[in-house]
């Protein structure tokens, strides 16, 4: 069962009237719209590779800098320790993965960074070497629900932001459980459903109305941000997440709702 920690769990949204076609029919969603289940990951990859330059920018001006207290809240759940073999999927940029190397310091393993867009690894490369990490992480380009790696690779496995653009989370779920080690442990950061009576209706504004004029005026895309408000509000809520964890095999499933679940992180073991 699901042991919500520190705030209640929302009983799951309602049926979505944009939800239609789900894979039944060889259909997914991408945002509201409705496409072929084998178009998703390429417009997906088109969408980053035109956002990546401004992708880092862009987080710090849509939330005011919140992301990165949700993100060393991650890493804080997380408490990596030196000698752990840690992937971080859909992590291009290296965010998670340099939270996750300061934490752990100069006997850290290489952190595996997977990521099925290219242009977002050159960014973090980039990022790395300007802070003078010339070691330290391996970037790899592959598809999360398809992993380059041997099973029971890893003792943990974060994703942030990622899983929500996935064409089959199921698939991305169990490819995290395969590559993981019995007792290791995947940590979900991805923005959820607000708990909070008018937060929510000030989150919806600020979603459809702010972040597409501000992704077109800083990165160039308004429609990508658009994209960005549909995509949260078609992915599962809090307990529906937790229970598709479950269902591929993850035990002990916890929430913690961030900024009154704008954003939730989810954790659960390979036992």
């Amino acid at each position: 069962m699901v042991r919500p920690m520190n705030s209640d769990i929302p009983h799951p949204r309602a049926d979505n009237p944009h939800a239609k076609g789900d894979g039944a029919d060889g259909t997914t969603h991408f945002g509201f719209r409705t496409v072929a289940e084998n178009e998703k990951a390429g417009m997906v990859r088109s969408v980053f590779d035109a956002v990546a330059p401004k992708y880092d920018l862009m987080n710090d001006l849509m939330s005011a800098g919140v992301h990165r207290l949700w993100k060393s809240a991650m890493v804080d759940w997380l408490a990596p320790k030196a000698g752990q073999a840690i992937i971080d999927v859909a992590g291009g940029t290296g965010d998670i993965a340099f939270r996750m190397l300061d934490r752990m310091g100069e006997k850290a393993l290489p952190v595996t960074i997977c990521d099925i867009n290219a242009e977002m690894l050159n960014v973090g490369r980039n990022r790395a070497i300007d802070q003078g990490r010339l070691t330290g992480v391996r970037w790899v380009c592959g598809n999360a629900e398809s992993l380059p790696f041997p099973d029971m690779s890893f003792d943990a496995y974060t994703i942030a932001f990622g899983l929500r653009n996935v064409t089959h989370i199921d698939q991305a779920l169990a490819e995290g459980r395969r590559v993981l080690k019995p007792g290791g442990r995947l940590i979900c950061l991805e923005f959820s459903k607000v708990v909070v009576p008018v937060l929510d209706k000030l989150y919806d504004a600020y979603s459809f109305q702010v972040l597409p004029w501000l992704g077109g005026l800083v990165a160039g895309d308004r429609a990508a941000y658009r994209y960005l408000a549909e995509s949260i509000r078609r992915f599962p809520d809090q307990n529906a997440l937790a229970r598709h964890m479950e269902s591929v095999g993850f035990a002990q499933v916890k929430v913690r709702n961030l900024s009154g679940g704008i954003a939730a992180m989810h954790a659960g073991w390979r036992i």
